[in-house]
């Protein structure tokens, strides 16, 4: 019989170079494979674990529904649904929230919200969206045109018109192009994941916000990654004492169930009526009981315990031999290496600790409630791996 990567070669699409790794099964943040060979999950399934694999509390709110109903369209009202719209409001100050299955769907939401508002407000000439050069916010052909890096532009011609790309933390270039173009909304990530683990400013966030507010812009962030504590606040934004005008996640709110959601404030909150905007699978129950049971967990004692792990986590790698910085927020990790970052990930791979990559840097994104004992041994094969060679 062919071997499981022969076969997924044979009938998968070919758009991931996976790892030579055949999980078979897991528990909290370890891994097993085909051959017993046990890993440390520092990727958590690029952000998506939030409790690790297999979570008690979450494996039994997920089936509890299961065992009611799996699934029902939008047209009728389901509990689970309605109890996460109520936590995310309440603990955001948002308004209302509309769910989708993934990130890129909530942000193309929120790009429609921005150009709706825009339009009944000022005008259908403002439709144009700014995001940051080297932002990524989805691989759709509107979330790709959002992106602001352009070899993935370079492929999918013509993407979807109506966006301009200004440079992070240059208020100067965004006021011009705010000047020059017809501007619906600003688009930004507080941490620039895919594109390095890059944090911008809090003077630079805290004047676009200021910039949004004086020229009735919708400002929105894209969450997908950062939010459901991955950076010890519930979301990034909260580190900049801003208040969005919508508010983007997906990822690590379904705690490895598909889900995406919008967030939109008293300001955007009536924006989309009745048949402007659907999900068949949106604000599914099961996805949502799932997510119910990661954000109730996600209390002040429990984001402070993130924090801590993070402080832990960065003063280790900083003084560590072949490391160049160390960036990120949380439990959002980039570390610039003197050996080349895929070095690095196999060097740790071979020594059982799955970590990822973000442009030229090694990338970590643990679980949230990883062990202090695991988190200290993955830390250890890492700044082994760092110096090796």
């Amino acid at each position: 019989m062919s071997t499981l990567m022969e076969r997924d070669q044979a009938v998968v699409a070919n758009t991931y170079r996976r790892f030579p790794v055949e999980v078979t099964h897991g528990k909290g943040s370890l891994l097993w494979d085909t051959d017993g060979k046990r890993y440390i999950d520092m990727g958590s399934g690029i952000g998506v674990t939030a409790f690790g694999i297999a979570d008690d509390a979450w494996q039994a709110a997920v089936t509890a529904q299961l065992a009611q109903v799996q699934h029902t369209s939008n047209l009728y009202y389901t509990e689970p649904c309605v109890a996460l719209a109520e936590r995310l409001c309440a603990r955001t100050g948002m308004s209302r929230v509309f769910f989708g299955n993934s990130g890129a769907e909530a942000n193309e939401c929120a790009v429609k919200v921005a150009r709706k508002y825009a339009a009944e407000h000022k005008g259908p000439e403002y439709n144009v969206i700014v995001t940051l050069e080297n932002s990524f916010h989805g691989r759709t052909l509107t979330t790709l045109a959002a992106t602001g890096q352009e070899h993935f532009h370079e492929l999918f011609q013509p993407l979807t018109p109506g966006f301009c790309h200004t440079p992070a933390n240059d208020i100067e270039a965004l006021e011009a192009l705010v000047a020059e173009q017809k501007v619906a909304g600003i688009l930004l990530e507080c941490v620039q994941g895919e594109g390095g683990v890059n944090s911008l400013t809090k003077a630079y966030v805290t004047a676009v916000a200021a910039l949004c507010e004086r020229e009735d812009i919708v400002l929105m962030i894209d969450e997908v990654q950062t939010g459901n504590g991955r950076t010890g606040r519930l979301f990034s934004y909260e580190y900049y004492r801003i208040q969005p005008d919508v508010v983007t996640t997906a990822k690590g709110l379904g705690g490895g169930l598909p889900l995406g959601a919008v967030l939109l404030s008293d300001k955007v909150k009536d924006v989309l009526g009745f048949g402007d905007h659907g999900s068949t699978f949106g604000g599914n129950p099961v996805c949502c009981a799932g997510a119910v049971n990661v954000l109730d967990r996600l209390d002040d004692d429990f984001l402070a315990e993130v924090r801590r792990k993070s402080v832990y986590v960065f003063n280790e790698l900083i003084k560590a031999e072949g490391v160049r910085s160390v960036t990120g927020m949380g439990l959002m990790v980039g570390i610039e290496t003197v050996r080349p970052a895929a070095d690095v990930v196999a060097a740790c791979r071979e020594n059982g600790v799955l970590c990822l990559t973000a442009k030229h840097k090694v990338r970590l994104l643990p679980a949230l409630n990883i062990p202090w004992d695991v988190l200290k041994e993955a830390v250890t094969v890492l700044k082994n791996a760092c110096k090796e060679g």
